[in-house]
């Protein structure tokens, strides 16, 4: 039996992790990439608890940097990057319930090499920028290319990485908000955090009628932090199942997998990113997990674990998780 059947989504949402229809988001059905999350784009497609989505993303640069020898600031106008699928209307989602996102499969797509990665002017962990101004100048800019496979992300000739793709943006319209789609929130958004992969269901809170569902941005790796901003950017072909709990209250996105729950906060300074999260995994361990919340706290304390999601957006993303076998489960 597969671990899903005991999840969230598995126990809870109104299909029970069965799978529907399945619908195909290639770009003719698309049209137009989204560069803002909000609930004034029309949806591109309506989709029923249950249903699959299969994705065909863009890489974060929309495809625009093709060679190392193509300059960031002169391909690129920002801030149209960070291109997104959607908004997908899911019928029956209403402000209050959660929506389930299960990440079946992300495959590279297009022609090799089909990974990006690059040094754009005062963007990056390691360089000033708009909110962190200094007097230094900005690194050079360089584009690196890698080869993406599912056998590996080849680095250079020495170094293949293991492919370990994720989703780097994916979340649900705000109420009444457009916010541009480098930016994570409670919504979610831009992330970057690795574990929103393969194998897991992330669960957003609902904030709109239908929840507007976003995707793109996806990752063939990435270390602790997106580092220098920009992870191994490919273009997709992601595999999504959509479901819905009716009816549960959560604050900030939660994600769930075989061996651990998983809190995600959003902030600057990176320590409030770290707050919220835990803040979070603590309600969450006092709601449904038999434990009084300072209790969970001292557990917490003990047992938790946070993951960097990135340390270069607009807000820091955050991770606090903990071991389902702490859990009782």
């Amino acid at each position: 039996m597969s671990w899903l059947t005991n999840s969230y989504m598995g126990r809870k949402a109104v299909a029970r992790g069965a799978e529907g229809k399945t619908h195909l988001l290639n770009k003719a059905v698309q049209g137009d990439y989204h560069y803002v999350y909000g609930p004034y784009a029309k949806p591109v497609m309506a989709i029923s608890p249950g249903d699959i989505v299969i994705a065909e993303t863009e890489d974060a640069f929309g495809g625009a940097i093709k060679t190392v020898d193509d300059l960031p600031s002169q391909k690129l106008r920002m801030p149209f990057v960070n291109p997104q699928c959607g908004p997908i209307a899911v019928d029956g989602a209403e402000p209050g319930d959660v929506l389930c996102v299960s990440i079946k499969s992300i495959v590279p797509r297009g022609p090799q090499p089909v990974g990006t990665s690059a040094l754009i002017p005062e963007f990056g962990g390691l360089v000033s920028n708009g909110q962190t101004a200094m007097l230094n100048p900005p690194l050079p800019e360089r584009v690196m290319k890698y080869e993406v496979t599912e056998a590996g992300v080849k680095f250079n000739d020495r170094i293949t990485l293991p492919y370990e793709p994720f989703i780097g943006t994916l979340g649900v319209s705000p109420l009444i908000e457009a916010v541009l789609s480098l930016q994570p929130d409670y919504w979610g958004g831009n992330m970057d955090l690795p574990d929103v992969a393969p194998g897991a269901v992330v669960y957003f809170p609902v904030l709109h009628k239908d929840a507007y569902l976003y995707l793109g941005d996806c990752h063939g790796r990435q270390g602790d932090g997106e580092l220098c901003g920009v992870a191994v950017e490919m273009p997709s072909t992601t595999t999504i199942q959509v479901d819905l709990i009716k009816d549960w209250q959560i604050a900030w996105p939660r994600l769930e997998t075989e061996e651990f729950i998983m809190t995600i906060g959003a902030a600057r300074p990176m320590e409030d990113a770290a707050r919220i999260a835990y803040r979070e995994l603590t309600r969450w361990l006092a709601a449904d997990y038999g434990f009084d919340e300072l209790e969970a706290y001292f557990l917490l304390t003990q047992a938790g674990r946070v993951r960097v999601g990135n340390m270069v957006d607009p807000k820091y993303t955050l991770g606090a998780s903990i071991k389902k076998t702490y859990l009782g489960q």
